[in-house]
């Protein structure tokens, strides 16, 4: 007569701790696949529209988001960051560069990724792929204060700027890019300088409260207003190139994240940039729609 096979008591024993690894290890994966993706932005129209843009074609690719937009400035969505208040927001190198890093400005486009992506890499941080789209800085003026000026380049603003009011924004005060930037390299001093949101800026440029504001090169109103654009000509602005960042544990637990947003990122030139921004500044459509919109033209949501 044949004996039942019976297991010794250590056979057993790990028999169980195998199937109680194995039932981790695909805890672990259905908790990635359903972890919820905190998506930040700072507070202006470009952002709100590209924190649409990837939270939608997260959530098409089967990724829960959480929206957590409109922060505030660069420092604010960064700290969101480090304090895991967000996962995931999108950045430009130069900002990165000088904003967050405090470093020299440097021109060279490739450097500067390597260099942002380096140093965000040690405090737990993945750069992703940066944009073709490169958002910097640009002064405007109005074509009939160009003509009255005979405004071309930066060095031309210099030689009238305490004749004339500008409009900027609250961290371009700050910024080694910013207003200490134009003082130190093109000695440029303003007749009187008011804080005003970007929003704000072209409005106040339509109605002569100001004659030039500082905008980044894919706002939609400069074309929209036929703006005249100053050449920095003396190469003040690093590049800044879109690359959206992420918390290291969080592209981790999730490598899909990563891969979509690369794929956004690809599709965002100058040129493709000012027209979403354009319709939500110049036709008041909502970040949200204009979004979809792109996203379902491209084939990436319904």
């Amino acid at each position: 007569m044949t004996m039942p096979f019976v297991d010794s008591p250590s056979r057993l024993q790990s028999r169980l701790k195998t199937v109680l690894v194995a039932a981790a290890a695909m805890g672990c994966a259905v908790m990635a696949s359903a972890q919820t993706i905190k998506v930040g932005s700072k507070n202006f129209t470009e952002q709100y529209v590209l924190a649409e843009l990837y939270a939608q074609a997260f959530e098409a690719n089967g990724i829960k988001v959480e929206r957590k937009v409109n922060l505030g400035g660069t420092l604010i969505a960064q700290k969101a960051l480090e304090e895991k208040q967000i996962d995931f927001y999108p950045e430009y190198t130069g900002t990165m560069l000088l904003a967050v890093l405090k470093e020299a400005p440097m021109t060279d486009k490739q450097a500067v990724y390597t260099k942002v992506k380096t140093a965000y890499a040690a405090n737990g941080l993945v750069v992703l792929d940066q944009a073709p789209m490169n958002n910097t800085y640009v002064m405007v003026v109005k074509p009939e204060v160009a003509a009255k000026y005979k405004l071309a380049t930066l060095s031309d603003l210099a030689k009238v700027a305490k004749e004339v009011k500008l409009g900027a924004g609250p961290e371009f005060r700050d910024r080694k890019d910013g207003l200490p930037g134009l003082k130190t390299t093109y000695g440029m001093e303003f007749k009187e300088d008011l804080q005003l949101a970007i929003g704000l800026r072209y409005q106040a440029l339509k109605g002569d409260q100001v004659q030039v504001v500082n905008g980044y090169s894919t706002d939609g109103m400069i074309a929209a207003m036929k703006l005249t654009r100053l050449k920095d000509d003396k190469n003040l602005w690093p590049p800044y190139y879109l690359a959206p960042v992420i918390r290291k544990d969080v592209l981790d637990a999730n490598p899909k994240v990563g891969e979509v947003a690369n794929k956004i990122s690809a599709l965002l030139d100058d040129a493709t940039m000012a027209q979403l921004n354009y319709l939500v500044d110049g036709e008041k459509e909502e970040p949200k729609d204009v979004a979809k919109a792109f996203l379902k033209e491209k084939g990436i949501v319904r």
